[in-house]
């Protein structure tokens, strides 16, 4: 089933026709520098353009086989091979080299150059998950081959903005079963895969962020892809499943939120208690926001609470030393019950509340 009434906001700012000689300007990697894996607060994100609500592109054809769903835009151009919809659905426009779909391809390979031309803050090996954590910065790998296996975590610090950038020259391969878990803030929209050929999801894997491949993105029989799914030059194939749930792509959506910081008392004085308190707002389907709240001085985390059920949660400390402190809330996202599914509430931070403290005495 298609379904195209999904409403959209309008973005646009027509360049004229996509031309396949742009892809001769995406930017070639130098060899690799082994560095320690770094945060870089300074990282900036990838800017999709007219195609942020695309959540599937390819250059000549999108396939589906048996149940699978895609929750966003579809975008073809220069070709206009769609198959498998039924049994699959699109709940999303659809354009086939059209003008927005030539718009879409455009502002889609300036994304595509955009990722492969960033200069890696650190080079790590192929085989990434088992365990392991990465911190926001741009990734690239010996080989161009990035093997996923078991569980990746991104951690965004405490900073909704972050990103998290990995440049495979080649190929991106994850395995059955294998997931990707976002920590303290980090977002789908802000995690990239550039891939210099081809890209395949694994069987019934987890997957987030966009990936961006110069040839072909292939989703196998139950994956689940939080992000997008771009194919610039050739196709995206979806292996649906026989049963619910299906294999799917989705657009991160997620319903946002405010949080609003206060601090009691201020100003105060050196190991006296001060008590933070952040308000998350936001609302969805009735329910409000849950989980956790990070509480920073400048970059540094100082603390973390749960939101009660006033929609509040509160940090008190003694550990302050003289001086202004630039204080902000983090409300780090999670998920919350929503009946019998789970919605993602976007992550959100407070304006900066600075801290007086002054000396015992007063001064």
């Amino acid at each position: 089933m298609i379904n195209s009434s999904c409403p959209r906001a309008l973005r646009r700012n027509i360049r004229g026709p996509w031309l396949n000689a742009t892809l001769a300007t995406i930017l070639a990697l130098g060899a690799p520098l082994v560095l320690p894996p770094a945060a870089n607060a300074d990282i900036p994100p990838v800017d999709f353009g007219s195609a942020e609500d695309c959540a599937v592109m390819a250059g000549n054809a999108v396939n589906s086989t048996d149940l699978t769903t895609i929750t966003g835009e579809v975008i073809l151009s220069p070709g206009t091979a769609l198959t498998g919809f039924p049994p699959g659905t699109i709940r999303g426009e659809i354009h086939m080299n059209d003008e927005e779909a030539q718009e879409y391809k455009v502002d889609m390979v300036a994304a595509y150059n955009n990722a492969a031309g960033r200069t890696p803050t650190a080079t790590i090996p192929p085989d990434i998950g088992g365990g392991a954590t990465l911190a926001p910065g741009v990734y690239d790998t010996p080989g161009g081959v990035f093997r996923l296996a078991g569980t990746l975590t991104l951690d965004a610090k405490g900073d909704p903005d972050a990103v998290f950038i990995f440049q495979a020259d080649s190929a991106l391969r994850t395995a059955r079963v294998s997931n990707i878990d976002l920590e303290n803030g980090a977002q789908e929209n802000n995690i990239v895969w550039q891939v210099g050929d081809s890209a395949t999801l694994g069987t019934y894997s987890t997957f987030r962020g966009s990936v961006l491949a110069l040839n072909d993105v292939t989703v196998m029989e139950g994956a689940a892809v939080y992000g997008r799914a771009m194919a610039l030059n050739a196709s995206v194939a979806l292996d649906g499943t026989d049963t619910l749930p299906t294999t799917r792509i989705t657009l991160p959506d997620n319903p946002p939120t405010t949080t609003d910081l206060t601090s009691t008392p201020n100003p105060s004085r050196r190991g006296e208690p001060v008590t933070f308190s952040a308000k998350v707002n936001g609302n969805y389907q009735g329910v409000s926001p849950t989980n956790e709240v990070l509480f920073k001085d400048g970059s540094t985390v100082i603390g973390s609470a749960m939101i009660g059920d006033s929609g509040v949660a509160t940090f008190t400390t003694t550990g302050l030393t003289r001086g202004v402190h630039p204080i902000t809330a983090v409300y780090v996202s999670g998920g919350t019950a929503v009946g019998e599914a789970w919605v993602e509430f976007a992550p959100s931070e407070s304006s900066v509340v600075n801290q007086q403290v002054l000396d015992r005495g007063g001064m």
